[in-house]
């Protein structure tokens, strides 16, 4: 491929198409911290901390994001940098979560209710294995995707590929949600494991392969047709290859890149403490059930669908992609201050209402940022910049799940009234989005990018020298 080369654009369908690679990690999300959560909890009565902690590997194996990303770069398959990486993680990831199954109903035989044997932990060992080579597959998957993202869109374009490609992540988690409500259906509080067995299998079976199709069909000929890796790439021979340790230099060479990850932990962990703490917030100051409650997450979701959907075609192209991130951020950060008045008022409408709203912030927050992490990348590095921001975004995640419950205890401790001690949790948000904010003006997009340019010619002419 030559430098001159014109590529044509991607258009809308086909981002759509490469949405449904997304639409299958979304439904994946559902099975595996969904259903077999709440299988392994309540109808096998595992202990809550250690299901939890076990499923959490899938997170702690976030660092091969980088080396996965570096590999894509690197090292092509049958010619291509991102597709041959996207469907062979797609297919180990699907075969590691039915292995994962089958290992839980193994531990299920083995644990009598209350006391813990060789044989148990042995099996609870093992399914915390299982479940970090899920998260490694994933990243192996999920990373050269991102990059893939960059490769065939440009600065024009990118805001709307990503508002259209997270969307239907978000359409994927409700499309695993109906799927598994209805192959389930039949399952009752007291349903004999053999035949809680058998309609998991069946549901897992059913999803995975779906899930492999949509992997496919949502990138085949699409790196072929659309990628610019080739024209943008100062890399072009073999001796000149981004090597992981070349790769690492370029990425710490760059003030920038660390201010951006920065950014990014405090504006996802910002975004994402108010999640396990939210339910339990409906229950106890608005004295909701648990259905009402498990809506709660409905009003956020649409609220997000919509703030994703407009962000990148109507917010973005108007006011940029940074002033778009501070706009979200800055509205994320109101809206909790309206959940504390939601929650001082005492009036579930006003929650309700509110939680759109937050929805809506988050969604806008999340396309100006991923749409800002995409530009922050080089060509010859792509993936492996990728891989770094998802790696922030891992952690970040991680992160806020303890620090809101934390948070939690702590406000309990200090004041012993509920309100009080969620108020301890909203607060943090607050200014952690300030503090976003103020790093994000720090972000230079142009001087990341001359920079990594600069640092890349350094380092291959030193290589070579």
């Amino acid at each position: 491929m030559t430098e001159n080369t014109t590529l044509p654009k991607l258009p809308l369908w086909e981002m759509f198409r490469l949405g449904l690679f997304q639409m299958g990690l979304g439904m994946m999300s559902i099975l595996t911290l969904g259903v077999l959560n709440r299988v392994m909890i309540q109808e096998l009565t595992l202990p809550a901390t250690l299901v939890v902690l076990t499923i959490a590997m899938h997170q702690f194996v976030a660092p091969v994001r980088v080396w996965f990303g570096q590999l894509s770069d690197a090292y092509p398959i049958k010619g291509f940098h991102r597709t041959g990486y996207v469907w062979l993680g797609a297919v180990a990831f699907s075969l590691v979560a039915f292995l994962t199954v089958q290992v839980i109903w193994q531990l299920a035989g083995a644990w009598d209710g209350t006391n813990w044997t060789g044989t148990t932990t042995l099996w609870m060992v093992g399914l915390g294995f299982l479940f970090a080579c899920y998260g490694a597959f994933v990243s192996a998957s999920s990373t050269p995707f991102a990059a893939l993202l960059v490769d065939v869109s440009d600065e024009d374009n990118r805001s709307q590929l990503v508002g259209v490609v997270w969307s239907m992540l978000t359409v994927g988690i409700v499309i695993g949600a109906i799927l598994s409500a209805g192959l389930l259906k039949q399952i009752e509080l007291d349903t004999p494991i053999a035949e809680l067995q058998a309609a998991i299998n069946r549901l897992f079976l059913i999803v995975l392969l779906l899930v492999v199709g949509l992997a496919v069909v949502g990138t085949w000929g699409i790196e072929a047709k659309f990628s610019r890796y080739g024209q943008r790439t100062q890399a072009r021979t073999s001796s000149e290859k981004i090597t992981l340790g070349r790769a690492l230099r370029i990425l710490l060479a760059n003030r920038q890149t660390g201010i951006f990850f920065g950014f990014l932990l405090l504006m996802t962990i910002s975004l994402f403490i108010q999640e396990p703490v939210l339910e339990p917030f409906g229950g106890e100051v608005f004295g909701m059930t648990i259905s009402e409650t498990t809506r709660l997450n409905a009003y956020w979701g649409m609220g997000t669908l919509l703030g994703l959907s407009l962000t990148g075609f109507l917010i973005v192209p108007r006011l940029g992609k940074m002033m778009t991130t501070r706009l979200g951020c800055g509205a994320v950060a109101v809206s909790f201050v309206l959940l504390l008045l939601a929650g001082f008022t005492g009036n579930s409408t006003l929650l309700l209402g509110e939680l759109v709203i937050f929805g809506i912030a988050a969604g806008i927050t999340t396309t100006g940022a991923l749409s800002l992490m995409l530009d922050l990348t080089a060509a010859e590095t792509a993936g492996t910049f990728i891989g770094a921001w998802g790696l922030a975004q891992a952690i970040a995640r991680g992160s806020a799940t303890v620090l809101g419950g934390t948070a939690l205890d702590v406000g309990r401790r200090l004041f012993g009234e509920p309100l009080l001690a969620y108020a301890t949790v909203f607060c943090l948000p607050i200014l952690g989005m300030g503090l976003a904010i103020w790093l994000l003006g720090q972000v230079d997009v142009k001087q990341f990018q001359q920079q990594s340019a600069a640092a890349i010619t350094k380092i291959l002419a030193q290589e070579l020298d």
